[in-house]
C-alpha cells in the first residue's frame, strides 16, 4: 500500500499494570478503501523496527470491482503483508508475481529502490468478493537501508504454530513461543497471529524490548480493562501481559528492538537521512526505482 506524507510526534504515555499507551487505529483515506491506521501515531511512532501499521478492510467489493493500487515505489523499508480474506496479486520492478492469500506472508525488502503493485486478481473480480489483512513497514537498520531489494513469499502451511486449548498461535516472523518462523529478518522483530476462541487465555511469552498487540477482531481483557477491534496497546517493558477474550478473537502481537537512529517518513519513503528521501523523490520522478514488466501505470510523486 501507499501512504500520504505524514509527520508524527511522540507524546507523554497513559500508564498502566501492563499497558503503557493505547493508541486508537484512525481511517485514512485511501480512494474507496477502509484503512486504519494504527503507527505513526501521536502517541507513539515506532514499536520495535515497525514504522508504520495498516489494518486494511473489511472491504467488501461487488463483480467488476476490487483493490487497484497503481505502482508505487519504496526506499529503506521491508513490507509485510498478512491477510485474513481475499486476495492481494502483488507484482514488482524485480519481476515477481505472488498472489498472496489468508494465512501466507508477503515480505519485501525494499533497500535502495522497488517499486510495486497490489490489485486483486482479474478472475476474483468476476464476483463479490471480501479482502481484509495488515500491511506492516518495518524500517531497515542504517546499515541495510541501502541493501539490494529482494522479494519472498512464504505460504500458509510453511509458517509454524501451535494449538492449546482454545488458542491458535501461529509466528509470521521471529522467534517466540518455542516457535521460529522461516522469514530471515534485517533486524530482531517479531509478528505472531494469536486466535483465542470465547473465555480462552493465553499470556504473550516473547521476550523482546518492545511489544505491541493490535485487536484486529473482538475484544481483550488485560489488566483488567477490556479493549476492542482497531486498537493497539503497547505493552509495558517486561510486563507480564496475560490475554483473555470475551468472544472469540483475532490479534496480533508485533515489536522487537527498537531503532538505534530515527527514522524520516515521507509518502512511501523511510530512511535515517533525509538526504536519502530527496534523492529517491528525484529518482522516482526520472524513472530510475524500476519498472513493474508490462504495466505501465504510475503512481505519481505527491505535490
Amino acid at each position: 500500500m501507499s501512504m500520504e506524507p505524514k509527520a508524527a510526534s511522540n507524546q507523554p504515555s497513559i500508564s498502566s499494570p501492563a499497558v503503557q499507551t493505547v493508541i486508537q487505529a484512525r481511517q485514512r483515506p485511501m480512494e474507496d478503501l477502509v484503512v486504519r491506521q494504527a503507527l505513526p501515531a501521536a502517541e507513539r511512532c515506532t514499536i520495535g523496527p515497525f514504522v508504520f501499521f495498516d489494518h486494511v478492510g473489511p472491504n467488501h467489493f461487488s463483480p467488476g470491482s476490487g483493490l487497484s493500487v497503481r505502482p508505487h515505489p519504496h526506499i529503506g523499508l521491508a513490507t509485510l503483508t498478512y491477510l485474513y480474506e481475499g486476495v492481494i496479486r502483488h507484482r514488482d520492478s524485480l519481476g515477481f508475481r505472488q498472489d498472496i492469500k489468508p494465512g501466507a506472508v508477503n515480505w519485501m525488502t525494499a533497500g535502495r529502490g522497488i517499486v510495486h503493485s497490489e490489485r486483486s486478481p482479474e478472475e476474483r473480480t468476476e464476483t463479490s468478493h471480501t479482502l481484509m489483512g495488515l500491511q506492516v513497514w518495518v524500517a531497515l537498520p542504517q546499515e541495510a537501508e541501502q541493501m539490494a531489494p529482494s522479494f519472498v513469499h512464504f505460504s500458509a502451511p510453511s509458517l509454524p504454530d501451535k494449538q492449546q486449548p482454545g488458542v491458535t498461535i501461529k509466528v509470521i516472523a521471529g522467534r517466540c513461543f518455542g516457535l521460529t518462523s522461516p522469514l530471515v529478518t534485517q533486524s530482531p522483530l517479531f509478528f505472531v497471529d494469536i486466535r483465542l476462541d470465547a473465555g480462552a487465555s493465553t499470556t504473550l511469552e516473547i521476550d523482546y524490548p518492545e511489544r505491541a498487540i493490535y485487536i484486529v477482531q473482538g475484544e481483550l481483557s488485560l489488566s483488567g480493562n477490556t479493549y476492542h477491534e482497531g486498537q493497539m496497546l503497547i505493552l509495558q517493558p517486561d510486563a507480564e501481559a496475560k490475554v483473555t477474550s470475551h468472544s472469540e478473537a483475532v490479534f496480533v502481537v508485533v515489536g522487537g528492538e527498537p531503532l538505534a537512529e530515527p527514522r524520516y517518513l515521507w509518502w512511501n519513503f523511510v530512511a535515517s537521512d533525509k538526504k536519502l528521501i530527496e534523492q529517491a523523490k528525484r529518482d522516482w520522478q526520472a524513472g530510475q526505482l524500476g519498472h513493474i514488466p508490462g504495466d505501465k501505470e504510475s503512481t505519481p510523486l505527491p505535490t
